[in-house]
């Protein structure tokens, strides 16, 4: 077995530096150690330990820096959960614990990600019926004007964290199925040659589906999200400029369109244009307390346990970026960043390891969605896009997303531990990377495309 002494030598540092938080936020707000001190380690290196262990048996030559740092930014994110609401954070503690048996389930049931290739339309029906559910009277619960919850009991979440999941490896198996169609002009139109519009036109149903859905449950974040995804996707599969010029027009017109019938676009855009006026600073204001925040942080913080970000409206959620920044100042912003970036990178790399064009689209996939999630959620503080309110990956309270985003970690994981096993039939030939001059060049010299 291969030896993991990396991955756990980095989730040590990531508990030293978590646990440092939590004793430095507790002694800057009240002056003493925390209660439950220990409690909280044992609970922080059970949970994380036991997910090393299952990583160690189940995919042993996966990456190892990808649990570290989902552990590291979790923890950090859970610091400033307990620092403003206990109760919250005891929730977050328990989601914690699943979605570490979630990481677990996922290795154990996905033995080969390539397999999940059989089930393309699957994934999309269940998805579908995923993005649906809480539009169903009596299960649908609306927070904040979106309808994006569903609740069971005592219990709540947003199928819509699962429904993304699926819909990239929707999105990887049919554009994997369709590369050499979607990269090659063969349809004449005039003097020019263009890529039928017949090979889009499956993908582009199902990917306006799911953005009518969102529109009709009035969320701007998660229809961003899903259209950012599919383009990028669709992008790194063909690699033309193309598609990337047809995407900022449907944009441009989806946009134009969702402003003037959908309210809540037209109130964020509103309060992101200006958050200062009479009529607006009553929704605005909890981005204005967390632009107050951050200017007290400054470039090197207040101090863990010594902000004042308590009065933000949903700080442990929407507006945990803001919090972080004024403890943390604008020098913990960069590392939380450079978290993200590092996660992103190694997300990437094993993308590019990955042996075959399905397996290498949903792993850039998944990894696509982290980082789109945390770029709409940090600049929508930071007025750089309109404020969404999606959440911080890993780091806002919140359990459907914590366990999406572990589950997240594991396909990673298993793509990562499958990239090391020697390829199908002994081949050692690089495969060509998807929508790459490679793929182009066969397709112009092959007979027929491959369709889906």
């Amino acid at each position: 077995m291969r030896s993991r002494s990396a991955e756990l030598t980095l989730l040590i540092l990531a508990w030293i530096v978590v646990s440092a938080f939590y004793i430095l936020a507790w002694v800057g707000a009240v002056g003493h150690l925390p209660p439950r001190l220990w409690a909280f380690l044992a609970g922080l290196i059970t949970i994380s330990l036991g997910m090393h262990v299952a990583v160690r048996r189940l995919a042993p030559k996966s990456s190892q820096v990808l649990l570290p740092i989902a552990t590291l930014l979790n923890g950090i994110g859970y610091v400033e959960i307990a620092r403003w609401d206990p109760t919250e954070a005891a929730f977050q503690s328990l989601w914690f614990l699943v979605s570490g048996v979630a990481l677990v389930i996922t290795l154990l049931v996905v033995r080969r990600v390539r397999d999940l290739d059989r089930y393309r339309y699957l994934t999309l029906l269940v998805a579908g019926g995923l993005l649906l559910l809480p539009l169903v009277p009596g299960l649908g619960i609306s927070v904040g004007g979106a309808r994006l919850w569903i609740g069971l009991g005592p219990i709540s979440f947003q199928p819509i964290e699962v429904a993304k999941i699926l819909l990239v490896f929707f999105f990887a198996s049919y554009f994997a199925a369709n590369a050499q169609l979607l990269s090659t002009p063969t349809q004449r139109i005039g003097r020019h040659l263009f890529v039928p519009p017949r090979a889009l036109l499956p993908v582009l149903i199902a990917w306006g589906f799911a953005i009518a859905v969102l529109g009709v449950e009035d969320d701007i974040g998660f229809a961003m999200l899903l259209f950012a995804l599919f383009m990028a996707m669709l992008w790194i599969t063909t690699g033309r400029l193309t598609y990337v010029g047809l995407g900022v027009g449907l944009f441009g017109l989806g946009a134009a369109i969702a402003a003037k019938y959908f309210s809540q676009v037209h109130v964020r855009v509103s309060l992101w244009l200006d958050p200062w006026s009479a009529a607006n600073f009553a929704f605005s204001h909890q981005l204005a307390y967390g632009w107050f925040s951050l200017a007290a942080g400054g470039v090197t913080g207040t101090g863990l346990g010594l902000g004042q970000s308590g009065t933000i409206p949903e700080v442990t959620s929407d507006m945990i970026f803001a919090a972080i920044g004024e403890e943390l100042g604008l020098l913990g912003i960069i590392a939380v960043l450079g978290l993200f970036v590092l996660f992103i990178g190694e997300g990437f790399r094993i993308a590019q390891r990955a042996h075959t064009p399905y397996v290498r689209l949903a792993a850039a996939g998944l990894t696509t969605v982290v980082g789109l999630q945390a770029f709409f959620i940090a600049a929508g503080v930071l007025r750089i896009l309109p404020f969404t309110g999606i959440t911080l990956p890993f780091m806002a309270y919140g359990g459907s997303s914590l366990v999406a985003n572990y589950i997240i970690v594991a396909l990673l994981l298993r793509i990562s531990d499958e990239n090391a096993a020697p390829r199908a039939g002994g081949e050692l030939r690089r495969v060509p990377q998807v929508g790459s001059t490679a793929d182009s060049t066969s397709a112009s010299h092959s007979t027929g495309a491959t369709t889906g």
